[in-house]
């Protein structure tokens, strides 16, 4: 019990780590920023499949009745970081970035027959960006600059259970604690003007949210499984204050005016559903495919159009992602090392939830490819090598564009280990 407590502690630590951005996207400048998927470090070798996964030496939060298959005698953490670069294009113009940090921490035990709890930390939007834009007016021959910066993003604090109800048929929730930040400015200046305009947007959220699984796994043949996952978030407000902050600035004598508007209750998260589907035969293969749908457009969000602060219901748009993904290990029990290793891979396609200027955000291309290279230890090399400790390591491509905006190229690694270990064994002494 002592080693769960300290695993507890372990992820509420992580927090302060988690707690940074994760995105250098102009994207993320709009609604939450830029939103993810909850996968952890086998789902992503997978491109973020896992609505439908479940196996007892996994933690998977994307669906909390997957935790009643965890194995009664282990307990499992799981911690991973990533890093990035993107290239964006507009207008003939390209720019590299780069970011990267520390991603999640999650851990697993089993708390009685047919109940497994989970617990962690995982990220739900990053906010992170910095550019700069300018514009000449030929017939007042004036240039007028803009600079746009942002920074921040959500993050949940959960604690989860699933139950087996009975053989084929499990459910499960996770209570989050959800809390974050963010941070938009927008600064005009003109070189015919002695002033500067500051918009600032700044929101602090401090919450909850609950999620709902169901996982239903019929058995196919002797090692074959077919398992549907049902996963289904309910919306509700996020009782925060968003603020516009108006400053004026004098660059001559140094001083501003600012004013102060801000919105009562004015974020909101909205309904989120998902359905998987899943086939795995024996240790060797398993494959995947996972629909979500995020109801945004039913979700109202903060706006100024130069008058005034108001909520409008044409910001946000409901959102759609589809995955497909498998994993194969071509002998799990073999001493050869290549043979053990769990292959994976992933493609993925996803709709914006943000509107810009009226136009529908850029639609988003993705695939993966990822590796779980098994860590034995003394007990594990003799005994059994399904459970032993896991290093994933996963390579992302993501493509975001639309019309005439900008492009945008990701090159992602993300790379996890897996801890699992017999704590709960019952050691006989002859």
């Amino acid at each position: 019990m002592n080693k769960i407590l300290a695993g507890l502690v372990l992820a509420t630590i992580t927090t302060t780590a988690i707690a940074q951005s994760n995105t250098n996207s102009p994207y993320s400048q709009f609604g939450l920023g830029d939103l993810t998927d909850q996968s952890v470090g086998f789902n992503k070798g997978m491109n973020g499949v896992g609505l439908a996964m479940r196996k007892g030496n996994e933690v998977n939060p994307m669906n909390p009745a997957s935790y009643s298959a965890v194995d009664s005698l282990t307990m499992i953490f799981d911690a991973g970081l990533s890093g990035q670069t993107t290239n964006m294009k507009e207008n003939g113009v390209s720019l590299n970035a780069k970011s990267g940090g520390f991603d999640y921490a999650v851990g697993m035990f089993r708390l009685m027959k047919n109940v497994g709890v989970s617990f962690g930390v995982v990220p739900y939007s990053n906010i992170g960006y910095k550019y700069s834009s300018s514009t000449t007016l030929t017939e007042m021959q004036t240039r007028v600059a803009s600079n746009y910066e942002g920074s921040g993003g959500l993050h949940q604090l959960y604690i989860g259970a699933g139950w087996r109800i009975f053989k084929p048929l499990s459910v499960g929730f996770n209570l989050s604690y959800l809390w974050g930040e963010y941070n938009r400015s927008i600064t005009t200046a003109s070189s015919s003007a002695i002033n500067t305009l500051s918009k600032q947007y700044t929101a602090d959220i401090s919450s909850y949210k609950l999620d709902f699984g169901m996982q239903y796994q019929q058995k196919l043949g002797k090692n074959d499984f077919v398992t549907v996952g049902l996963t289904w978030s309910p919306g509700h407000s996020l009782k925060s204050d968003p603020e516009c902050l108006l400053i004026n600035r004098n660059t001559t004598i140094g001083k501003s005016d600012t004013t102060t508007v801000s919105l009562t209750d004015g974020l909101t998260l909205p309904d989120a559903y998902g359905i998987g589907l899943a086939y795995s035969h024996a240790n060797n293969f398993r494959a995947g495919a996972d629909l979500t749908m995020q109801k945004w457009g039913s979700v109202d969000f903060p706006h100024y159009d130069g008058t005034s602060y108001t909520l409008r219901s044409d910001m946000l748009k409901d959102s759609y992602r589809m995955n497909l993904g498998a994993e194969w290990t071509p002998r799990p029990a073999s001493r050869q090392f290549f043979s053990r290793v769990h292959y994976r891979f992933g493609v993925g396609y996803a709709t914006p939830y943000y509107y810009i200027s009226g136009q529908e955000g850029p639609k988003e291309y993705s695939a993966s490819l990822g590796f779980g290279i098994p860590i034995f230890n003394g007990y594990y090399a003799n005994r059994s090598v399904h459970s032993a400790s896991v290093l994933n390591i996963g390579f992302q491509w993501v493509n975001r564009s639309a019309d005439n905006l900008i492009k945008e190229n990701t090159f992602r690694i993300n790379i996890g280990f897996t801890f699992n270990e017999r704590w709960f064994a019952k050691w006989k002494v002859n």
